[in-house]
């Protein structure tokens, strides 16, 4: 195949002999990303991989193959995890010195961890960094508890607040990445993540390049190769058998930033490599535009020569909408066959059907209510309310937040007749949300 000089020649030569430069320069910009020599091996090649680049500050699209598929995004969780933590903390819910303590939950989580023990203390801030630098999923879930109470429900929380931000194809349900088959996103969802992050918390993006913390005589660095490159400020590894090698990345050259993500790498070295790669590229379009050259994007998705096994795989992944069943590949090696089996994602949410409670007139049946949670802040309590009212169509419920002896508030929603409060609970619980039916 032909590298991106000898493409971007036969393009302009085309123009030119139409008679003038004015011409539009049509771009098969995804053929010339997936000819990239210094790779040993394509990874579009993968049925895993997936990728976009996306300009930071317009949202427009320079590359994305696979962009819209179900992925699982490992540790690149951990930047929704830091995103919930930087609204609580503008909202004056936390400060970064505040005291968080690690459960027995907490410390039970497998490596990448901090290795503090149930009962240690860690500030807020701290915890912060160590969860961006060296993803400790330990901390991520001291952070989720600590904020919501239980991993659980930070994870039900993570899930609302993603799709409000656009990312319909996202569920979660860990603070970490850790393996879970419900746990799912999509290359699209995670660049609109990390334009959510930059846009509403720019105080707080320098948490997505600290190249090292140091804390109790331990440093943790970070894992993030491509920080060493010049204009590269975050933001986020991951991985996991079942995914791969996945990163997020932003750099910045000019007044100008690209955000590029690729999931399903074989291993660190092409990622690295492409995701670099996939950065110049975008650079390169922004610069012959600055220059004059007319050019469009002409093909957004480009897929190469399939395998078999590859093909029953795209087969399962264009169905993906007219079922509840998508894809997953098994932790298999490289070069064994792809082994396809499903999970559940949840749908997009103009495809749900919401449970309707409305109740315009008072009825004397209207006597039950549904619990939808229980947390340690009585703000997060209403807002969660807020959230499931907008999400379920609860319009006509009424939000009520009791404290308990405990010191926890209860989330309910009550004036309901038992059927209406059924049905509610049913619709939300087949969002994987905690829900009670319970007597007012």
């Amino acid at each position: 195949m032909r590298n991106w000089s000898d493409l971007w020649g036969t393009a302009t030569q085309s123009t030119r002999r139409q008679g003038s430069l004015k011409g539009l320069t049509a771009l098969m910009v995804a053929s010339a990303l997936m000819t990239t020599p210094a790779l040993a091996s394509d990874p579009a090649d993968s049925p895993r991989y997936a990728a976009i680049v996306v300009d930071a500050q317009s949202g427009e699209v320079f590359y994305s193959m696979r962009a819209d598929s179900p992925r699982y995004p490992a540790s690149i969780t951990k930047v929704m995890t830091l995103y919930m933590v930087f609204e609580a903390m503008a909202r004056g819910e936390l400060k970064p010195d505040d005291l968080i303590t690690l459960s027995p939950h907490a410390a039970t989580m497998p490596p990448t961890k901090s290795n503090l023990r149930p009962g240690d203390t860690i500030p807020v801030d701290t915890a912060m960094r160590i969860v961006a630098a060296y993803s400790a999923n330990d901390l991520a879930a001291a952070l989720g508890e600590h904020i919501a109470g239980s991993e659980s429900r930070f994870a039900a929380l993570m899930t609302v607040k993603a799709h409000e931000l656009g990312m319909t194809r996202t569920n979660f349900v860990n603070a970490s990445g850790l393996p879970d088959d419900r746990q799912v996103s999509s290359a699209r969802d995670i660049a609109i993540l990390a334009r959510a992050v930059m846009r509403d918390y720019p105080q707080y993006y320098e948490y997505f390049h600290v190249p090292s913390v140091t804390y109790n005589g331990r440093t943790y660095t970070n894992h993030n190769p491509l920080l060493a490159l010049p204009g590269v400020d975050g933001m986020k590894t991951g991985y996991i058998n079942a995914a791969g090698y996945n990163l997020v990345a932003s750099q910045r050259k000019g007044d100008r930033r690209l955000i590029s993500v690729m999931l399903g790498g074989s291993n660190k070295a092409q990622r690295r490599e492409h995701v670099t790669y996939l950065m110049k590229t975008g650079f390169d379009v922004i610069e012959r535009r600055n220059k004059g050259e007319a050019i469009t994007i002409a093909q957004a998705e480009f897929r190469p020569h399939y395998s078999a096994s590859q093909a029953l795989y795209a087969a399962l992944e264009a169905r993906e909408d007219n079922g509840p069943a998508v894809q997953r590949l098994s932790s298999n090696t490289a070069n064994a066959p792809a082994v396809v089996d499903t999970l559940t994602r949840p749908k997009p949410e103009a495809k749900q059907t919401a449970a309707r409670a409305v109740t315009k007139k008072k009825k004397p049946d209207a006597v039950w209510g549904v619990q939808v949670g229980a947390f340690k802040q009585k703000s997060l309590a209403s807002n969660w309310l807020a959230n499931l009212q907008k999400r379920f169509d609860l319009k006509g419920a009424t939000r009520e937040v009791t404290r308990t002896d405990a010191g926890w508030y209860r989330s309910r929603f009550t004036g309901l007749t038992q059927s209406e409060a059924q049905n509610a609970c049913k619709a939300i619980k087949a969002r994987r949300l905690d829900c009670m039916v319970i007597k007012s």
